[in-house]
């Protein structure tokens, strides 16, 4: 029987998208992209903010019709993830196309789910959000082959005032060091070169299971794996950035001087109503450590505008903010009400056209500080992950340390020599297009 999976939201729930692909496929499943071909269809949800909401909604309303379609070939259409924990019984209630619902903790066994479907049964299996699930199938790579996702940690205590993850991911739970060696072992042999550590939030790794922060030490033992070149760290709360780790990121090789350390917001009064736990000065300090420690550190954040309260001295802050710090990657989002969390029960709930507008003025001043940085780096001479080439021309695309797949830009680079995707290549840069870089290929090797 052929299935089509469908992986909605972020890395880290593409992560448990891989695994049950390859539960399924232990389990003797064929997959195909092709819904006239499928006879079960899956979509693995995220319910995060609003936008991510209605998208998962729309694709699982989207294929239903499959399910009421007598000539289509569709026998199941199940929802895991996080829409399908969070709104177990309103899905069972809206949606009667959709056969079965698995929670985010209950995935390793959607085998059974789908024998229970096919055998004529509605099924709904949800286990406790703190269970720390551990599947012992190896994961159907999705993401091209060179690059793989790594996630070290479930579930999230900090309980920001606008976030609903600790109730749909459950509290922080760290894998064991062994296991993650052993996994990230495991993708290098399939010929994984990148390695891109993700959870809620990675700086805490192992302080739930070790009594201590454990992801420097994670780091090297990563750094020891043959065939892993790069390793690039995602999601790090600004507060848990230690020395230590700081000292790890500049002195192995191996770790691409890139960080992604969300900070949310400059202004200490919407800081203190998010619940986070660094004010702006204590952001202004941290960020600037990483800069003198690794001068060619690149910095990803993202911000969030129109929180409730937010003032316009508070956007103006921000606005400083930006400007100073100068992050290499940034991201924008207008803040989202969600149910069951503090943030939607505040006062001085802001209109949409207004944290909309917000958000563009950050965007746009952003857009200045990438351009100007894109075109600073003419002349430079960097280490290209190659991932494609352009058809019919001599251009191939790639990425730099600086440059995390799907949300980062990317380098085109000329070249009459042929390069296969994969590569590790020398480049030097000869010019920007916007956020884009381009380059020739160096006779030097990476």
């Amino acid at each position: 029987m052929k299935v089509l999976f469908v992986s909605l939201g972020c890395d880290k729930n593409l992560v448990d998208s891989e695994y049950m692909l390859g539960i399924l496929r232990d389990a003797g499943y064929e997959f195909t992209d092709d819904e006239n071909e499928a006879d079960i269809i899956i979509v693995n949800s995220c319910c995060f903010i609003q936008d991510a909401k209605e998208e998962s909604i729309n694709t699982i309303l989207d294929y239903g019709r499959l399910r009421t379609d007598d000539s289509a070939r569709c026998r199941a259409l199940i929802v895991t993830g996080c829409l399908a924990q969070r709104y177990a019984g309103e899905i069972h209630k809206e949606i009667p196309e959709v056969d079965a619902i698995v929670g985010t903790t209950a995935y390793d066994g959607i085998g059974r789910v789908i024998d229970e479907v096919l055998a004529g049964g509605s099924v709904q299996k949800l286990e406790p959000v703190d269970r720390l699930l551990i599947p012992e199938a190896e994961r159907v790579m999705s993401t091209g082959g060179f690059y793989s996702y790594l996630k070290i940690a479930e579930g999230c205590d900090k309980c920001c005032t606008y976030c609903i993850i600790p109730k749909i991911r459950g509290h922080y739970r760290s894998f064991p060091v062994e296991r993650l060696v052993k996994e990230a072992r495991g993708l290098s042999s399939k010929g994984v070169k990148e390695l891109i550590l993700v959870a809620q939030e990675t700086t805490l790794y192992g302080t739930d299971i070790y009594g201590r922060n454990m992801l420097p030490e994670l780091l090297k033992k990563l750094c020891l794996i043959d065939g892993i070149e790069w390793i690039r760290l995602q999601y790090c709360y600004p507060e848990e950035i230690t020395d230590e780790l700081i000292r790890v990121i500049k002195e192995e090789p191996k770790i691409c001087k890139y960080i992604d350390m969300p900070v949310q917001h400059a202004s200490d009064a919407i800081l203190k109503r998010m619940g986070r736990r660094t004010d702006c000065n204590e952001l202004r300090g941290i960020i600037g450590k990483l800069r003198e420690e690794i001068p060619d550190i690149a910095i990803r954040t993202t911000l969030i505008t129109g929180f409730p309260g937010e003032t316009q001295e508070d956007h103006e802050i921000l606005k400083s903010f930006v400007r100073d710090m100068k992050f290499e990657r940034l991201g924008v989002f207008a803040y989202s009400e969600e149910e069951d969390t503090a943030a939607a029960l505040m006062p001085g709930q802001i209109d949409e056209e207004v944290k909309a507008l917000r958000r563009n003025e950050i965007m746009e001043l952003q857009q200045e500080i990438a351009f100007r940085h894109a075109e600073g780096m003419t002349g430079r001479k960097l280490d290209v992950m190659i991932e494609g080439r352009l058809a019919d021309e001599d251009i191939y695309v790639g990425r730099t340390y600086m440059d995390a797949p799907e949300v980062d830009g990317m380098i085109f680079v000329d070249s009459d020599r042929e390069i296969m995707s994969g590569d590790i290549v020398r480049v030097e840069v000869t010019g920007a297009n916007e956020y884009d870089l381009i380059g020739e290929l160096c006779d030097e090797s990476a």
